[in-house]
């Protein structure tokens, strides 16, 4: 059956379209971004790994908060900091041969002693603003991304995941040209030139990107800041969190992790050549963790969440839906059956809540969110398919959290949303937050109770994604009380929320372990940077470094890095 959930309210997200070339994706719709699944409902202190935790209501004995708080603007997540350069690109009617020419690059105000002491090696990410001028004489501006990749030791340079046709980097001149070509959007280019240095580690300078498409030529212009993605200037942990041990992962790239019966389950995606699927480890001994088998079907290897309960674990597939394992034997999962079983599904994330088994399918662009009955762990029964109206749903559910009754799904391109799933047969639309401003991705939450108010901490995806503290107590009204940010080049990923301490998969910025007995004033205590340029098969993508996180109660963090694999850390 399918509930479909109907609105008078008509709310778009703001500037939907804007994200793919606002963060540079590929001209072809990709994949799903990797994610790495939905976090266990946590509150309070409980255990954050229990196969079936629906969560606590309270988050701690003695909340130091009194639950007031003044309401906060939302800018979304991209900040216009105006420009970033003197510098510009000077052709007004540009072929693609012009936008591969440094000539047509007036350079005149900058530093070519800074840009002499460049590193010719690094990772960096990149704020592009475009700007156009109006017929009004206004002016619009755009984001994008400016991310590209060196090599010294003649590695492949990459340019927002192109290669670079033309590299000038020695010598006072920073100068890089990246180009594609396919079928469907025609050929690219995009062409950075460096300016001047302002601070370590940091170039800016202007850019051009051309694109000869089927339906005609089209280029925009601006400037960029690019800042080297691995954290230089700061210690590789604080709080005392470290490292306990770190095993490498074969298969694809791993983005999920989940601990039960006194093993590991990581979840890789296809990765170029390199096939995705299952590894477990027997983390028994979480100092030495102990690889005992992988797995990856045929044709179906782009495995990107996954959960357990009791001898059953969920993983999410992006070609066949929701593949059950028999993990009575936990060192080696018996392969059971796929969901829905009718041939090609994409479901992205999963999450078990009670006897209830989410699962995000995407397959279409609005997607829905389907619901099983896992009371025989082994033997799912779908109970429901829940529908939204298009625009809260653009991009279909990216993931979920259960709490009191209350699904809180993170739609995409269409925003937050809260429903009250109590009755499968008349789920309800309680309320919707959305970010406003350019691109925004709802990607991820933990819901808790504190001072007798439901806090959400919710976070995007794509460059400039960080934290958000929303008051969910009534849904019809939903309002940001608090904010965490790191750089503005960087994205949030997964978080867990363990009693007062917020434990976040922050990609490039590793793992940040935030106190938010106030939630309007999160407050570092502890993190661990994971992110390292030297790591294999990093690229220059915002999707890189921790990603996957868990809190299984036996006082380790199990986290996932798209390089590094499985690393364990102590529980700061």
């Amino acid at each position: 059956m399918t509930s479909s959930l109907r609105s008078g309210r008509v709310l778009l997200p703001a500037l939907v379209l804007l994200l793919t070339s606002a963060t540079g994706c590929r001209d072809n719709p990709p994949r799903p971004t990797p994610d790495a699944g939905p976090q266990q409902p946590v509150d309070a202190g409980t255990d954050a790994g229990a196969d079936d935790d629906g969560g606590t209501t309270d988050a701690g004995p003695q909340a130091p908060w009194d639950g007031g708080y003044t309401v906060l603007d939302d800018p979304g997540d991209w900040v216009d900091r105006g420009a970033f350069s003197a510098c510009r690109f000077t052709v007004e009617n540009p072929t693609l041969e012009d936008c591969v020419n440094p000539a047509n690059f007036d350079m005149s105000s900058c530093n070519a002693d800074q840009l002499a002491a460049v590193e010719q090696h690094g990772i960096y990410m990149g704020d592009a603003r475009a700007e156009r001028l109006l017929a009004d004489g206004g002016t619009s501006v755009t984001p994008g991304s400016a991310s590209f990749q060196l090599f010294s030791d003649g590695g492949t340079d990459l340019l927002l995941g192109m290669t670079l046709a033309t590299r000038q980097t020695t010598g006072g001149t920073f100068f890089i040209s990246g180009q594609s070509s396919n079928p469907f959007s025609g050929e690219r280019v995009v062409t950075l030139a460096g300016c001047e240095t302002p601070r370590d580690n940091v170039i800016t300078g202007c850019y051009v990107r051309c694109t000869q498409a089927p339906r005609g030529f089209s280029s925009s212009t601006g400037t960029f800041e690019a800042e080297r993605a691995e954290r230089r200037g700061e210690a590789e942990s604080s709080g005392g969190m470290q490292l306990v041990s770190e095993y490498f992962v074969d298969l694809g790239t791993p983005v999920d992790v989940y601990v039960t019966k006194g093993h590991a389950y990581v979840v890789s995606i296809n990765q170029g050549v390199r096939t995705g699927g299952l590894t477990v480890f027997d983390v028994s001994n979480p100092a030495v963790p102990v690889f005992t088998t992988s797995v990856s079907l045929p044709g179906d290897s782009y495995w990107n969440g996954v959960w357990a309960k009791g001898d059953a674990l969920y993983v999410a597939s992006a070609d066949t839906g929701v593949s059950v394992f028999d993990i009575s034997n936990p060192a080696s999962p018996e392969f059971i059956i796929a969901l829905p079983g009718n041939g090609y599904s994409n479901v992205h994330t999963v999450l078990v809540d009670g006897d209830r088994l989410y699962a995000s399918d995407v397959t279409e662009f609005v997607g829905s969110t389907r619901v099983y009955d896992i009371s025989t762990p082994l033997a799912p029964v779908l109970l429901q398919v829940i529908t939204l109206p298009e625009q809260y749903s653009l991009g279909g559910p990216h993931d979920f959290f259960a709490y009191e009754g209350r699904l809180y799904v993170s739609n995409a391109y269409g925003g937050y949303t809260v429903l009250d799933v109590t009755d499968l047969e008349n789920v309800q639309q309680l309320g919707h937050y959305v970010y406003p401003g350019f691109g925004g991705f709802s990607h991820h939450s933990a819901v808790g109770t504190f001072a007798g108010r439901t806090i959400a901490f919710e976070g995007g995806e794509f460059g400039g994604s960080h934290l958000r503290v929303l008051d969910v107590t009534h849904p019809a009204n939903i309002v940001k009380i608090g904010e965490h940010r790191m750089r503005y080049t960087t994205s949030i990923h997964n978080m867990i929320r363990q009693g007062t301490r917020l434990f976040i998969a922050w990609y490039h910025e590793g793992v940040r372990v935030l106190d938010v007995a106030n939630p309007t004033q999160p407050r570092q205590v502890a993190h661990f940077n994971t992110f390292r340029e030297t790591d294999p098969h990093r690229r220059d993508s915002v999707f890189e470094g921790a990603i996957g996180i868990r809190l299984p109660g036996d006082g380790h963090v199990y986290v996932v890095d798209t390089s590094r694999g499985l690393l364990i850390f102590n529980e700061p």
